[in-house]
């Protein structure tokens, strides 16, 4: 493996086939998993990529909404095709259907629109959490189990990840309540490319947010026979932020129910701006 920041943006950088036919066609490489099946926020910001490379300069993305249609493989590319629904004066459509051995594992749609001025409020950035360089990475915290999945989200993820309180890996700890929050940061310095910011923030937010559904219910992700999956993910980009500065993921699940969960965050920069805000529904499934 490579290491990790540079695995994330070589996954960015899709290759323009120069097929055409009613849709642009994009090919981008899997990131290699330990459990064989491609990171759904990996998908997602290669989904957006691939429709970003058809927008005209200084329209950017304000909202995706996909959904997660099969598992992908890691040991397979992925072709992305994007229809370009509509250009209007302001805002332009996208759809893009990611595909492997012909089959389509997510489809999203996205709207762009051109930077403006106009009403401007937040929901304000939770008062009083711990600062991240006060919190445990998780390789303190995991790095010294001996197994794969423990070790690669210990060493090979691109994004340094800090949990307040505490993660729930291999056990949930305290109240068992449906809200989290964590730091996040990339590894390293990303080039100064806005839209790459973009979809790396895509990428990171598919990361914990399921995680507030599991705390609710005293379910670490060690559990035998427990089985995750994403559904479906809505994101709305508000202000530009930068990936590799801290950034602060509140998460929360207002709901559980049939094999089912959704989950809501909010991503503020450090000094309390609010980045996105981001919904999913989960399959979870934990064994009786």
């Amino acid at each position: 493996m490579s290491d990790p920041l540079s695995g994330l943006l070589a996954a960015l950088d899709l290759t323009d086939t120069g097929a055409r036919t009613n849709e642009d066609i994009f090919t981008g490489p899997s990131q290699w998993m330990p459990l064989g099946r491609v990171f759904g926020g990996q998908v997602l910001a290669q989904s957006l990529v691939a429709a970003q490379r058809t927008i005209a300069e200084g329209r950017v993305v304000h909202s995706m909404h996909g959904y997660f249609l099969r598992p992908g493989q890691v040991d397979l590319p992925i072709t992305f095709s994007v229809d370009r629904i509509h250009d209007g004066r302001s805002f332009s459509t996208r759809r893009t259907q990611a595909y492997q051995d012909g089959l389509p594992i997510l489809s999203a749609i996205m709207s762009f629109q051109d930077e403006d001025e106009g009403l401007d409020h937040q929901v304000d950035m939770p008062a009083g959490l711990p600062e991240p360089e006060s919190l445990p990475g998780i390789g303190e915290l995991i790095g010294h189990v001996d197994h794969a999945v423990a070790q690669f989200w210990a060493t090979q993820r691109p994004f340094d990840m800090r949990y307040i309180p505490s993660p729930v890996f291999l056990s949930v700890e305290g109240e068992h309540v449906a809200h989290q929050a964590v730091w996040l940061k990339a590894i390293g310095t990303l080039p100064d490319d806005r839209n790459l910011h973009r979809a790396a923030l895509a990428y990171a937010s598919d990361y914990s947010i399921l995680e507030s559904i599991m705390r609710r219910h005293g379910i670490p992700w060690i559990t035998p026979g427990l089985k995750v999956a994403s559904l479906d993910h809505a994101m709305w980009w508000h202000r530009f932020g930068r990936v590799d500065e801290w950034l602060l993921y509140v998460e929360e699940s207002p709901n559980a129910i049939g094999g089912r969960g959704l989950a809501l965050g909010r991503i503020y920069s450090r000094d309390g701006r609010l980045l996105a805000s981001v919904a999913q529904e989960g399959m979870i499934r934990v064994p009786s």
